[in-house]
């Protein structure tokens, strides 16, 4: 009961976000620095439990300052993330011991690209359109609830019994096919919705473009989701945090979304061409 209440307020926040969003892009990026901010911190407790060793100050002050960037200057994020890993660089230099300051500053590296950076993509998917953020929510959330109650009932073969025991390969097969589906509704309604002067849910792809597109989301989801539980595997826990009441931390409930905002945000891009 406990984890359905909680999902049920993150859904009503998610929403709430949604529609004043489409009207306030800003808090859109605000809200995604916020979470960034406490995934962040998660993030640097994991890797700190690992054995690296990287300040919670420098993470905070570098998601601000990429997320800054983003608003201020979205063509300058591969340069601002640059100098940030390179400025943890060189505060490793003069840590012990010595031998840590690759692995140090490697792994805070890694944390502004795998949280800070597909967060902030949030912000320009929507900028694109609101619909767009609509159908990564609702690919990436369907597929996960399908794959948790579809694999669980049928279950059979492990997927990634080293990383995550309780994934099937019938939950995988299921998650695809349950955003391709909602995908496919949240498109059609979104078109019907558009034709009487409503756009907010206009996703902008065609029917026949919606499979491969809800597909890609779901597989570059998925795989977010192993990585999270292989990062907390390193760090000899269950879950990134406590925060929310029957899932753990915000680390728990944004993993797959880490990986498939990237992959929408690219997909679109390569299509443009």
């Amino acid at each position: 009961m406990q984890r359905i209440l909680t999902a049920t307020v993150l859904i009503l926040a998610v929403a709430a976000l949604l529609w004043f969003g489409n009207h306030y892009p800003w808090l859109l990026l605000l809200a995604g620095f916020l979470v960034a901010l406490l995934a962040g911190f998660e993030y640097t407790s994991l890797v700190n439990l690992s054995g690296a060793k990287i300040p919670y100050w420098w993470t905070g002050i570098a998601i601000l300052t990429f997320f800054a960037a983003t608003f201020f200057t979205p063509n300058l994020q591969l340069p601002v993330l640059t100098l940030l890993a390179f400025s943890l660089f060189v505060i490793s230099l003069f840590a012990e011991p010595t031998a840590r300051v690759l692995k140090d500053a490697a792994a805070g590296a890694f944390g502004l690209l795998y949280i800070a950076w597909p967060l902030s993509l949030l912000y320009l998917l929507a900028a694109q359109s609101t619909g767009l953020l609509i159908f990564l929510f609702v690919c990436v959330w369907s597929g996960d609830i399908a794959a948790l109650y579809i694999g669980r009932a049928i279950g059979g073969k492990k997927l990634a019994p080293s990383i995550s025991p309780g994934k099937t390969w019938s939950g995988s097969i299921a998650s695809v096919v349950a955003s391709v589906l909602l995908g496919l509704l949240l498109t059609w309604f979104g078109q019907w919705l558009a034709a009487r002067g409503q756009s907010i849910l206009d996703v902008g792809l065609s029917l026949l473009q919606v499979p491969l597109f809800a597909a890609l989301i779901n597989v570059a989801a998925q795989i977010g989701d192993l990585l999270e539980s292989a990062i907390k595997r390193g760090a000899g826990v269950k879950d990134s945090g406590n925060l929310l009441p029957g899932h753990g931390g915000i680390l728990d409930r944004i993993d797959a979304l880490l990986f498939a905002a990237p992959v929408l945000y690219y997909a679109l891009l390569l299509q443009s061409f």
